[in-house]
């Protein structure tokens, strides 16, 4: 099994404002570096995003794939909304989590949690500076996004 790489931040908006953002995939070119394009395929009956499918160009790691979403959240906007990899041509694993908790002051600890893994031979010296990218990058822009 992948070892996985987490990672948090606190974000100076409300746990439902975090979430938003979140569940915009649409929107993540326009924040997330490495994201190029999303399409959502399904959604549930709530209208959240069940599938979707992204291009990713994280420097070593470049793929188009599709994700499966979990919105495990209550109306607040606290909870966990995580994604299993469903297919890719490069990706063997692209699963996480981001895990909302409002804090006392108002605002939102983001935990963010993911574990890459490739079909074809990488280094882990390489796989794991990648997947560090990719979960700094993302708290780091989602924090920047949420606080604009």
């Amino acid at each position: 099994m992948a070892d996985s790489t987490r990672s948090s931040t606190v974000v100076d908006a409300s746990p439902g404002d975090v979430l938003d953002i979140i569940a915009d995939l649409e929107a993540y070119p326009e924040w997330a570096k490495e994201i190029r394009q999303v399409e959502i395929l399904t959604e549930d009956g709530d209208g959240w995003p069940d599938t979707a499918s992204f291009s990713l160009d994280a420097g070593p790691i470049q793929d188009t794939y599709t994700l499966d979403y979990t919105w495990d959240v209550a109306e607040d906007g606290q909870g966990v909304a995580s994604w299993t990899l469903v297919e890719a041509t490069m990706l063997k694993a692209m699963d996480g989590s981001y895990t909302l908790s409002a804090t006392a002051d108002g605002g939102t600890e983001v935990v963010y949690e993911l574990t890459v893994d490739l079909k074809v031979p990488m280094l882990g010296m390489l796989k794991r500076k990648a997947e560090k990218v990719i979960v700094d990058t993302a708290l780091r822009d989602l924090k920047k996004r949420a606080e604009a």
